[in-house]
């Protein structure tokens, strides 16, 4: 015959559902491990939150100091650039003042051939030591006066140049 005592048996085995003392504690295990589960896996998305924000960032950080090497870089390019032109201007106006020279010791003194290699050896002269005292920020600004002082013709120099180059460019 079959024993129904067995004493391993709770009086909780027999209502529904129930499995005694052993089915409550293995309950409050899995509550336990299903709390420090999700415990870690918080601990490990806010770890994970933390460092993509620090890669984040980062990686801002160093875009920001790569544009700041860059733009100082393209102004420190620029300003060479710019010197370069003075320099060339300045070399240019030289070079002026040098070929008026030689034209008055080439040129014959009298007469109509003289005085007219006189006007070029001058104005050679002259328009080299501009170059050389004023520059390129000097002929910007003398420009700059001119156009203002004579809007009308401006326009119309401008408009007669690009006609021309629109012609040249056209062919």
């Amino acid at each position: 015959m079959h024993n129904t005592t067995n004493p391993l048996k709770n009086k909780d085995e027999n209502k529904p559902g129930g499995m005694g003392q052993f089915g409550t504690d293995l309950k409050n295990k899995a509550q336990d491990t299903g709390t420090a589960v999700m415990d870690k896996t918080k601990d490990l998305a806010t770890s994970f939150g933390d460092k993509a924000k620090d890669a984040a960032s980062s990686i801002g950080d160093k875009a920001k100091d790569a544009a700041s090497t860059m733009t100082q870089k393209a102004e420190d390019i620029a300003c060479n650039v710019g010197q370069k032109a003075e320099d060339a201007t300045t070399a240019v106006g030289d070079s002026m003042k040098n070929l008026a020279g030689t034209i008055r010791e080439n040129a014959p003194l009298g007469g109509f051939v003289g005085s007219a290699s006189s006007t070029v050896a001058d104005t050679l002269e002259s328009g080299g030591r501009y170059l050389q005292e004023e520059g390129l920020k000097g002929i910007g600004e003398d420009l700059t006066n001119l156009i203002k002082r004579n809007p009308i013709p401006a326009l119309l120099v401008g408009i007669g140049l690009g006609y021309m180059i629109a012609r040249a460019t056209r062919s």
